[in-house]
């Protein structure tokens, strides 16, 4: 399998897929895209075909890299490329005022996503030293039909699971800007709205989880319902026991008491949704560089998200 991870850059502790090279914690946006070695330009070139002789134009162009002429993507008329740099001064004004610190940045796929963390000041702690810290994730793809998607990332730091999702079904505190309309950055943080409330809508929701306990025939029915078992039919009306699971809600079901933070709000709703980001994290994909793509990017963050919105649902039903 293809490495997804090219260059990468981080602050503080090695990260949990235990990738990059180390830096300090108190770099600047440009300093940190410098180290992370994604300072470079996309450039739009007219695409060519070669036909009976002659060179023809295909009518798109082509985003290229302008360190070593990689052809990124193929793209039509009317798209409007986001530099880096403009990805990583989007976080200038909050790192100068000390509302946040550069953590984490690199590039993904040979240069097709590039991305960049950046911690907020603001966390929060609950069941008696279950802490959860907050970041900002800004990836800006060099690829055709991706959009740039700015959301709010929280991190459960006992164990270094990563949420990037809505945080509610009403308030979706992601944001995305395509590529056919110029990028404004204002508008962006406009529409962001940051503030530490976002993060209280998900520790409202840890509390409530945390306070619901799940009984093993239940925890096995979501585990069904994160990772349904479509290939196999045999499952049908059979009684619910781990017999009956996919091959990654297994996964997720061996990691129930040994994942690390297994010891707060033992037995409740907010244990068992954190065995399916744990697993899909640390323990599902073949790589670590292949888990950090996919649970950030990939059908991992889509996993994720359902994961938590059907733990809601049975702590409701508890």
């Amino acid at each position: 399998m293809a490495h997804q991870v090219e260059t990468m850059a981080y602050a503080g502790e090695t990260p949990w897929h235990g990738l990059g090279v180390p830096v300090s914690n108190d770099l600047t946006p440009q300093q940190m895209m410098e180290k992370a070695g994604v300072d470079w330009e996309v450039h739009e070139v007219e695409s060519f075909i070669e036909f009976d002789g002659k060179r023809m134009p295909t009518g798109q162009k082509s985003l290229v890299r302008g360190t070593d002429g990689k052809i990124l993507t193929n793209v039509g008329e009317n798209w409007n490329p986001v530099q880096n740099a403009d990805a990583f001064n989007f976080f200038s004004e909050y790192c100068m005022s000390g509302d946040m610190e550069m953590h984490t940045a690199g590039s993904l796929r040979d240069g097709q996503m590039v991305w960049a963390l950046a911690k907020v000041k603001d966390s929060f702690e609950l069941f008696g030293g279950d802490k959860v810290d907050s970041y900002l994730l800004f990836s800006n793809p060099h690829q055709y039909g991706k959009a740039i998607d700015v959301r709010f990332t929280p991190i459960r730091v006992v164990c270094n699971n990563t949420l990037s999702l809505s945080l509610s079904q009403k308030a979706d505190k992601s944001v995305k800007v395509g590529h056919r309309t110029q990028f404004d950055a204002y508008e962006v943080k406009k529409a962001l709205k940051i503030a530490s409330d976002k993060l209280n809508t998900y520790k409202d929701m840890a509390e409530f989880l945390g306070k619901k306990k799940f009984t093993t025939e239940a925890y096995i029915e979501y585990l069904n319902t994160v990772f349904p078992r479509t290939a196999d039919k045999k499952v049908q009306g059979m009684s619910l026991s781990k017999d009956t699971l996919s091959r990654n809600a297994t996964l997720a079901y061996n990691v129930l008491e040994t994942q690390p933070g297994a010891e707060f709000a033992r037995g409740s709703w907010w244990q068992a949704f954190n065995s399916v980001t744990y697993s899909t994290d640390h323990v599902q994909g073949r790589n670590a560089d292949n888990r950090l793509y996919t649970s950030w990017f990939g059908y991992n963050q889509v996993n994720k998200k359902k994961a938590l919105e059907s733990a809601i649902k049975f702590a409701e039903a508890a």
